[in-house]
């Protein structure tokens, strides 16, 4: 898998855009800035919108030609992001010293989904957040990016079983056109997700 992202970086463009997804930048603006962690952040454009407005970003993926676009973008921004490599199941951070989690498109096979949510639960402080935007198994019908996987795809039911220690703010699904760069554009199925820690 490290292998297909590296391959789908290499290209000049940032494949996803440069620009925050528009239901992440929506949420961040509501909250105060703190810490936030992006997993499988890809080419950075959320990290980098992190940073402008003022948060303090850890972000972390498994490919290196994305952290380099990354970094990149970043100092053409003129901001600073804390970027490593890493595995979402193995990744650790400290418990109750995050402010906000954000799964963006961050789609996981399902033998490993819920370990790796329950996992971002414990870095949360209370009245911390998760923010999820992702596709729904009727994305499959699309041709507007993610997974062809149907167990990789986010229903209700289980984002609210993995999240049910958290408070549930939103849970909806909607039929969206995407703009976000060569491989997220199009109508898609997207479901998106805002819970807070008690």
């Amino acid at each position: 898998m490290k292998n297909f992202w590296n391959d789908r970086y290499s290209e000049k463009e940032y494949v996803y855009g440069e620009e925050p997804n528009v239901f992440f930048a929506e949420q961040l603006q509501q909250l105060a800035p703190g810490k936030i962690i992006l997993p499988c952040e890809g080419e950075g454009r959320n990290a980098v919108y992190s940073a402008g407005n003022g948060w303090e970003v850890h972000a972390f993926d498994t490919s290196i030609i994305g952290k380099s676009k990354a970094i990149q973008l970043a100092a053409r921004k003129e901001v600073s992001i804390n970027y490593t490599i890493e595995d979402a199941v193995s990744v650790t951070y400290e418990k109750n010293s995050i402010d906000a989690v954000a799964f963006i498109y961050a789609h996981f096979p399902a033998s490993i989904r819920k370990k790796i949510h329950q996992k971002a639960i414990t870095w949360l402080k209370p009245g911390g957040k998760i923010i999820i935007e992702a596709f729904t198994p009727e994305q499959l019908q699309n041709n507007s990016g993610g997974p062809k996987e149907v167990s990789m795809l986010y229903t209700k039911e289980m984002l609210l079983e993995d999240f049910e220690e958290l408070t549930c703010d939103v849970i909806e699904t909607q039929s969206v056109a995407l703009s976000e760069g060569e491989f997220h554009k199009g109508k898609a199925a997207i479901i998106r997700f805002i819970g807070t820690k008690k």
